[in-house]
Parts: structure tokens; C-alpha cells; sequence
């Protein structure tokens, strides 16, 4: 088989180098939104599923090691035109995500469900005031970015917006979910034993006058509990 002409050479060449740069480019941004993945997913857990099982101090460091790495990766941004179109599919869903997170703590804070009654009010105060801030936030760089044609560089970033939500919900999570004081215990009410002898019958007619005027001895009804025995109320029935 004779070799290729040099042209139709030099356009194989070509069309594999481009697949292979497409194939790197790609693996580059799965890699990239996985390391993303990771960076929210820990920041999340380090205030929730892992905030017993570390120290402020550790929790601090760490933070601020993902927040390192959210700004490299956002530094390493490829193509400015694929990004500003990532960054036009995007953004809408991670607004609304923030707007329910607003709107979710402020009912919340707002609500007069008994569960929320153990709750002070200067901090649902602070809850209110959080999803006012959050949400006045939003509306400016909301103003902003409408007013910018789509091939201008965004300044509302999909990133700052799941920032924002995660920052609102690491705030307002444990005012609105702190668990009610346990209920003190209450001591157990010893039973009245009952009065001895109450199974004899006391002799005499005269020995308990009234003893069924109102049925009290039908009626189940249980003794005084300073009451004295019954046989030594009536020593004088033995002598009837």
C-alpha cells in the first residue's frame, strides 16, 4: 500500500491532534467538576454531618483551604465564551435554590407552629435579618446582570450564588433546628396503701354511722392519705 499524499497526511494528522486535544479538554473538566463537587460537598459537612467530629480551629483551616481551591479552580476558567455560556445555563437554577432557601428560613422564623416556640425571638430576629441580607444581595447583582448583553463578562456567578445559599444556610440551620429543652422529670406519686383492716366488717350498728349515706365504700374512691386505721378510729366496737 502506497503512503498518503502529503495534504490528505497533513489532515489526518490534524483531525487526530484536535480529538485529542477535545479528549484532554474534556477529562480536564470532568476532573475539574469533581474537585468542584468535592469543595461544596466538605464545606457543607464540616457545619453538619462532621461539626462534632471537629474543632473550630481545624474547621476554620480547612474552610479556608476549599475556599483556596474554589478560587484556583475559577482562576483556571478555559474558553471565556464556553464560560459565560456555562454560566447563562446555570445561573437560573442556582437562584432559585437561593430564593427557597430564603424564603424556607424566613417562613420558619415567621411561623407560629408550637415547634418553633422554643426559639427566642431575638434569634429568629437574626434569621429574618440573614434572608434580608441575602436577598437584597441577589437583587442587585440580579439588576446588574440584566442589564449586561449575553458576550459580556457575567458579574453574577453561579459560584457566588451557592456561596451565598451555603453561608445562609450554615447561619440559620441551627437556630431553626435547635432541639427543645428535655422536660424536667416528675417524681412518681407513691399509691395510698389501704386502710387495715378495711376487709372487716365493723360490728354495731352504730360503729360507722353515715358509712353508706354517700357510697363511699361502693365508689372506689381511695382513702385520705393521713387517714388512721380503720379499726383504731372505733375502739369502742369491740365492746358493743
Amino acid at each position: 500500500m502506497g503512503e498518503l499524499p502529503a495534504d490528505v497526511q497533513k489532515a489526518v494528522e490534524k483531525e487526530f491532534e484536535m480529538a485529542l486535544q477535545d479528549r484532554v479538554m474534556e477529562e480536564t473538566k470532568d476532573r475539574k467538576n469533581a474537585v468542584e463537587a468535592y469543595v461544596y460537598d466538605m464545606r457543607n459537612k464540616l457545619s453538619d454531618k462532621y461539626q462534632e467530629f471537629v474543632t473550630d480551629p481545624e474547621r476554620e483551616e480547612f474552610t479556608t483551604k476549599l475556599q483556596e481551591v474554589e478560587d484556583w479552580l475559577y482562576e483556571m476558567q478555559g474558553d471565556p465564551i464556553e464560560e459565560r455560556h456555562k454560566e447563562y445555563t446555570e445561573r437560573g437554577s442556582v437562584i432559585e435554590q437561593l430564593c427557597y432557601c430564603i424564603k424556607s428560613y424566613r417562613e420558619a422564623a415567621m411561623s407560629s407552629d408550637p415547634k418553633f416556640d422554643h426559639i427566642d425571638m431575638t434569634e429568629k430576629q437574626k434569621v429574618l435579618n440573614e434572608c434580608v441580607e441575602a436577598e437584597d444581595w441577589l437583587r442587585e447583582k440580579k439588576e446588574q446582570q440584566d442589564s449586561l448583553p449575553k458576550y459580556a463578562t457575567p458579574v453574577l456567578l453561579s459560584a457566588d450564588v451557592k456561596r451565598k445559599a451555603e453561608a445562609l444556610d450554615r447561619f440559620c440551620r441551627p437556630i431553626m433546628t435547635k432541639p427543645k429543652p428535655a422536660k424536667p422529670a416528675t417524681p412518681e406519686t407513691p399509691a395510698t396503701p389501704p386502710p387495715q383492716g378495711s376487709e372487716q366488717q365493723p360490728q354495731g350498728g352504730e360503729a360507722n354511722p353515715g358509712a353508706n349515706d354517700d357510697g363511699g365504700a361502693g365508689s372506689g374512691e381511695v382513702p385520705p392519705a393521713s387517714g388512721e386505721p380503720m379499726e383504731t378510729e372505733n375502739p369502742d366496737s369491740t365492746d358493743a
